[in-house]
């Protein structure tokens, strides 16, 4: 007898409460029920269930068989669910939650391509700095930007991002040259609202972490506003390399302290569950992977 099947009705009948119940929740009949969890008991040398006229209940080795049992079910389950999804057509609206810069610059160019590979899939892109909630607003992926992803979500890391402290070259002549995270205490800065640390930038350097409580004259939730005051020779922004890594390049801007380095961020996709995960997600998700092999920022 299939074994996964004993298990199965084991399960079914300790949820249910009685045979009769499970064979109502199955579909299978109160004498096949009754058979394989016969034949789960005799195989394993143990009784799983006090039967009585009135009621069923585990026995102490039945406990731990239906702890198990469960566990290796729901994992049998996702995983029949994650190879049907990866060969099933890819249909219905997919709700995705990006934040805005990244949105724009590099998820807006990928959006047609993942379209003509699944015609029958519909978009619904949302692009703000928020974190939000995927169940209560009704989400299928989010992308974020972020040292740890949160641990009640799923998440497959896409890619990483330098943060980078830098200036223009014209500022740094007007207001001097910074060689140290001391020194920003000094110098004009332009805040990014959603920074995990707010005000405080922390580096790297050749003795350790040091960390520098700075003094912005701007706040912004917008990292595309703080770049443009930076251009602007208004000061000094703390920003990822898939933001500004042009504008370094041309020398529009320069990093400053290169000594001291700021941290290294993750970019995930994140999904509330692997469960019953549908084909459209999957194949989001294994776009996005592909598209980020090689990031553009790091070419």
């Amino acid at each position: 007898m299939d074994r996964l099947q004993e298990m199965s009705s084991f399960v079914a009948v300790v949820e249910a409460g009685s045979f009769v119940g499970a064979a109502d929740s199955t579909g299978l009949s109160k004498a096949a029920l009754s058979r394989h969890v016969a034949a789960l008991e005799q195989r394993l040398g143990v009784r799983l269930l006090h039967r009585t006229t009135r009621r069923l209940s585990l026995t102490v080795d039945g406990q731990v068989l239906h702890a198990r049992a469960k566990d290796l079910l729901a994992s049998v389950e996702e995983l029949e669910s994650e190879l049907t999804s990866h060969t099933a057509e890819a249909v219905g609206m997919l709700r995705v939650n990006a934040p805005l810069t990244f949105g724009v610059r590099h998820l807006a160019p990928l959006w047609c391509r993942f379209l003509e590979r699944h015609p029958k899939v519909s978009l619904d892109v949302q692009l703000n700095d928020r974190v939000v909630d995927l169940v209560e607003e009704g989400y299928d992926l989010a992308v974020r930007i972020t040292q740890l992803p949160s641990s009640q979500l799923i998440s497959r890391k896409l890619a990483s991002t330098r943060m980078v402290a830098c200036a223009s070259p014209d500022y740094l002549r007007r207001h001097g040259r910074i060689a140290q995270p001391q020194d920003l205490t000094q110098h004009r800065v332009i805040s990014y609202s959603y920074w995990a640390t707010r005000d405080e930038w922390v580096f790297t350097g050749p003795d350790g972490e040091v960390s520098v409580r700075t003094r912005p004259f701007m706040h912004t939730n917008n990292g595309d506003t703080c770049r443009l005051a930076a251009l602007a020779h208004q000061g000094v922004i703390l920003q990822p390399d898939f933001l500004v890594g042009p504008d370094l390049r041309r020398g529009d801007l320069v990093e400053v302290m290169p000594d001291y380095r700021s941290s290294e961020i993750g970019i995930y996709a994140v999904f509330p569950t692997r469960k019953h995960l549908p084909a459209k997600t999957r194949k989001l998700i294994d776009f996005l992977v592909e598209s980020f092999r090689m990031p553009p920022w790091q070419a």
